[in-house]
């Protein structure tokens, strides 16, 4: 991402260069998410470019520690909320450092990449105020609809 006097510029084209030799070292639902053709296309509904995080949350489930990424839409562009949950998650890093219930404070999504690491994937998210990057086993999405008031008159 780069800011300019313009605004953002965010180019996705280094990461789609490579990612079909880093697809087959992904995990399925991480996969999945990686080379849908919608994650990067800046106008289509179901890219997460300018959707706004809105909270994370922690539990386990027998014995393996979970985490759910809650990004709200914004009518102007997208129709859907984006649930992410993170499965066998071994680390979180927000930047700048803080407590990541203000997850919220890193402003609108901006670019994301899912990379494979030994045992899953990390899940990197550069925003307009700062990043998050989750380490985990593997993720599952689930877009829900939001019943935005312009598209639904």
């Amino acid at each position: 991402m780069e800011f300019t006097r313009d605004g953002t510029f965010s180019d996705p084209a280094a990461y789609l260069a490579q990612l079909p030799s880093l697809a087959t070292s992904l995990p399925a639902g991480a996969r999945a998410f990686a080379t849908d053709p919608e994650h990067y296309n800046f106008w289509g509904k179901r890219c997460i470019k300018d959707l706004k995080p809105q909270h994370l949350t922690f539990g386990e489930a027998n014995g393996i520690p979970w985490a759910e990424l809650h990004l709200k839409h914004n009518c102007w562009k997208h129709e859907d909320d984006l649930t992410i949950r993170y499965t066998g998650v071994q680390d979180v890093a927000m930047d700048p450092p803080g407590e990541v219930s203000e997850v919220a404070d890193l402003g609108g999504v901006m670019l994301d990449e899912i990379l494979p690491v030994e045992h899953g994937c990390t899940h990197e998210f550069t925003c307009l105020s700062g990043s998050l990057i989750i380490t985990c086993e593997d993720l599952v999405v689930t877009w829900t609809d939001s019943n935005c008031p312009e598209r639904n008159p």
